[in-house]
């Protein structure tokens, strides 16, 4: 993702924060938005949804702490990464701000390097979370939805599209029976019509590129991919 996509919120009723961090943030690369307290900060989140929301505590109408808990509460605000900028003397609120749902602490005054720095940071746990979604690990083999790749052990293995849908398909439910018809229908859809041979042929050449052992036939009903041997 680039700087210039990711969508930080900055909720504090300090002006003076709002235009010395927001300057910062902007000057760095990243699209910043603003509000002055925990209730207009709702809002602004609702309507950008943000990577990122630097949320002061101690605000008119609704501190943070409050604005944090309603946030973690709202469907599509559950996994934004939230911050807490609190001053030195607000150390006593810290348990209260983890338990409402906060990822971290920025303390304020804070320089600009620092606050910079702690805002990469926080950024690099959103991608190491992104490319953990987009990725399944089953034994010694990572399958990357993303990149159409499988890695068995150190071993890089590129699948052709038809091929990858389906062994992802079957590694989606180890142990789970497939059935031809669900096969088909989630693999080719309505694509192109083709017969059960076709099946029969990718399910053999994943044999040949993953092992065979991982492959077992339903005669009759399917497919199902299996890690212990013994249910084979």
């Amino acid at each position: 993702m680039k700087k210039s996509d990711i969508k930080i919120l900055l909720v504090d009723d300090e002006p003076d924060i709002l235009e010395i961090v927001g300057y910062n943030l902007k000057n760095e690369g990243y699209q910043v938005f603003k509000a002055s307290n925990g209730v207009e900060g709702i809002k602004v989140a609702k309507k950008t949804i943000p990577h990122l929301i630097l949320l002061d505590i101690m605000m008119p109408e609704m501190d943070g702490i409050e604005a944090c808990e309603k946030i973690r509460n709202i469907s599509n605000l559950e996994h934004v990464l939230i911050a807490f900028l609190t001053a030195r003397g607000e150390d006593y609120s810290q348990v209260a701000g983890f338990e409402a749902g906060a990822d971290d602490y920025i303390t304020k005054p804070i320089k600009p390097k620092v606050l910079i720095s702690k805002v990469k940071s926080l950024l690099r746990r959103l991608k190491n979370k992104e490319e953990a979604d987009t990725s399944t690990i089953i034994g010694d083999i990572t399958i990357n939805r993303e990149e159409y790749v499988v890695f068995k052990g150190d071993e890089k293995i590129v699948l052709p599209k038809k091929e990858f849908e389906l062994f992802s398909l079957l590694t989606s439910k180890p142990g789970k029976v497939f059935k031809r018809e669900t096969i088909l229908d989630s693999v080719w859809g309505n694509e192109v019509v083709v017969g059960g041979r076709t099946i029969d042929v990718h399910i053999r050449k994943l044999r040949e590129k993953i092992g065979d052992d991982f492959f077992k036939t339903v005669k009759g009903v399917g497919y199902k991919f299996v890690l212990d041997n013994t249910d084979k």
